[in-house]
């Protein structure tokens, strides 16, 4: 590989630190503006690009939580059984129709309405608390004013924001926008991106393994990442090891997609051509990180493309993704919240770690003494392993400063229901 002169990162250079590589990271990156307009049977797992204000209270009325018998609090006796005849029933979408009177119960179901003039009732008795005997129910002591009663505009109330750009729409979302009457939602644009894999010695899996090669898990690894994140996806195939292909595929790609997604050809072999193509077609805003697994990770531009070059061992590409690709696609994408959680637990394990390098273990969670959960170290810490992902149930993160690992103490587990969603 060619030197450049003046650049921290090339061989030799300061490996920069997890944090710092991310902050740089996303500050290059600019939401998409683009949006669209959706049905809300489409819109699950998009990013809002509005705010959405309700125009209504929700619920719009008075309505009962139970099914039961709706009274006025002060109708009842304290202390004692109370007896009061029933003058009517309540449904859901049917109001009384008629005015309230006081010293009388109304039979009311669960979501009917309590409307009127003079205001009706302001307790719902559940029906267990009640015996009917004739046209009579008879209510046991000892209830509060207001029981099971829903006030008009208790969930929300009318000019409340409910939603805020930039949130990705999860069920709860969707059926939250429809509380309040909305049909349609506006939202970003999927980005567009391309996906590489390089090397000339990958073969497609489904044909007969010839000597040398190895099946590309890394082009499947890379698409299901890429789809979980509602982005559009195309993938370009394999780049061979080749400076002025590479330079070529990657030009033109830049050309047409919003983000460029490479493994492999970034480290500082003689056939590692993804890193010189990037620094002569663009720009690198980082190269080597000190992370393991995955130190060589690009990142850079192209144009108005943004592109990451992922390591090439199976193992690293999917932490690297998860770590730094993630939050830049869900960033341009329009999202606002895109960092996972880390949860802390107990370790099962010993480990000597190096200083200054941030790190991640593949570590399974396991129940330990007195049914406590404990997370339990991957035997093997090969980047080449990937059967360590299927049998892990996420990572342990390790800080820079941290040496040692004893059993017992607290680590930072990230689950991948976490980062793989």
């Amino acid at each position: 590989m060619r030197n450049v002169k003046n650049n921290c990162f090339d061989v030799g250079g300061k490996l920069l630190r997890t944090a710092k590589a991310k902050k740089i990271l996303l500050q290059s990156i600019s939401p998409t503006t683009k949006s669209e307009i959706v049905p809300l049977k489409k819109a699950l797992g998009r990013i809002l690009a509005e705010n959405v204000i309700s125009k209504i209270h929700v619920p719009g009325y008075d309505n009962a939580a139970v099914d039961g018998y709706a009274i006025y609090f002060n109708d009842l006796k304290k202390n004692k059984e109370t007896m009061l005849p029933i003058a009517g029933t309540i449904t859901a979408g049917h109001p009384l129709g008629k005015k309230f009177k006081k010293g009388f119960a109304y039979r009311i179901l669960t979501g009917a309405p309590i409307t009127g003039n003079p205001k009706g009732p302001d307790t719902i008795i559940m029906q267990e608390d009640c015996k009917i005997i004739g046209n009579r129910v008879l209510i046991q002591p000892i209830h509060k004013k207001g029981s099971n009663y829903r006030f008009k505009g208790e969930d929300i109330k009318s000019g409340a924001t409910i939603l805020s750009k930039g949130k990705q729409l999860r069920p709860q979302e969707v059926g939250l926008a429809a509380s309040v009457g909305r049909k349609k939602l506006r939202v970003y644009k999927k980005i567009h991106i391309a996906i590489f894999s390089t090397g000339d010695e990958l073969q497609e899996p489904g044909k007969k393994l010839r000597p040398g090669l190895i099946y590309n898990s890394n082009r499947y690894s890379l698409i299901s990442l890429t789809n979980k994140l509602q982005c559009k996806t195309t993938d370009l195939g394999v780049l061979p090891d080749d400076y002025k292909k590479t330079l070529s595929a990657l030009s033109s790609a830049a050309k047409k997609f919003d983000f460029i997604i490479t493994s492999g050809g970034v480290s500082v072999g003689d056939e590692d051509h993804v890193y010189r193509a990037i620094k002569k077609l663009g720009k690198v805003h980082f190269w080597k990180v000190a992370i393991k697994p995955g130190r060589p990770i690009a990142l850079g531009n192209i144009k108005k493309a943004k592109i990451i070059g992922l390591p090439g061992n199976p193992v690293s590409v999917i932490v690297t993704f998860m770590i730094f690709a993630k939050p830049a696609l869900l960033k341009l994408s329009g999202l606002k919240q895109f960092e996972p959680h880390l949860y802390k637990v107990r370790s099962g394990f010993q480990y000597k770690k190096k200083m200054g390098r941030r790190e991640w273990l593949r570590a399974a969670l396991v129940n330990g003494e007195n049914k406590e959960t404990r997370v339990q170290k991957y035997p093997e810490d090969g980047s080449g392993i990937l059967s360590s992902m299927v049998d892990s149930d996420g990572l342990v993160e390790l800080p820079e400063k941290l040496r040692y690992v004893k059993k017992g103490m607290l680590v930072d587990f990230l689950p991948f229901d976490e980062v793989l969603k």
